[in-house]
């Protein structure tokens, strides 16, 4: 980023997610409305929260991660959100599958899943996200405020949309 004072000016929306999580594939049509409303004034951060109850979720972390040292982490989420059923059912070969789909270097995904090198971004992910009380998926922070959108996304897209029209707000009467 070239201008510092600008870039600090950016509120930055994490969304707390897991790649097994048809609740997180549902949140994708506000992630979207969200990126089509601000553009680049608003940072969407993919924070990981993998869940016990999927089997596959902590390896379709580390493949995100994956993803984006190959420059292509939202499409390659997006993607894997889209067949979590499948997911369920082919476990890590998907996982490849798709990166090769997307036209990513499927080989190196296979090598990341087996030396674990993105083990670490996923545990702290995990680990920040317990400590700060999230407890499901999705969930988001923005502007300090935790949104639970793990029982309920009713009305979460709004209220991100009050925060960050509000931080944006605040940022433009210091300029």
């Amino acid at each position: 980023m070239s201008d510092s004072s600008s870039a600090s000016a950016v509120p930055v929306l994490d969304v707390w997610c897991e790649l097994q999580c048809p609740d997180c594939r549902t949140a994708l049509n506000d992630l979207r409305a969200l990126r089509a409303r601000y553009g680049d004034r608003l940072g969407l951060r993919l924070r990981h929260f993998p869940l016990e109850k999927h089997k596959h979720a902590f390896a379709a972390a580390q493949a995100a991660e994956e993803a984006a040292e190959q420059g292509q982490l939202w499409p390659y989420v997006e993607a894997v959100l889209g067949r979590v059923e499948e997911l369920d059912r082919k476990g890590e070969p998907l996982l490849v599958e798709t990166a090769r789909e997307l036209g990513l270097d499927a080989e190196e995904f296979d090598t990341a899943l087996i030396d674990g090198r993105h083990i670490l971004i996923v545990d702290a992910d995990q680990a920040e996200g317990k400590a700060i009380g999230v407890t499901g998926t999705p969930t988001y922070v923005v502007g300090g405020e935790r949104l639970d959108g793990g029982k309920s996304q009713e009305g979460l897209r709004e209220r991100i949309e009050e925060i960050v029209d509000r931080l944006l707000a605040g940022a433009e009467r210091q300029h």
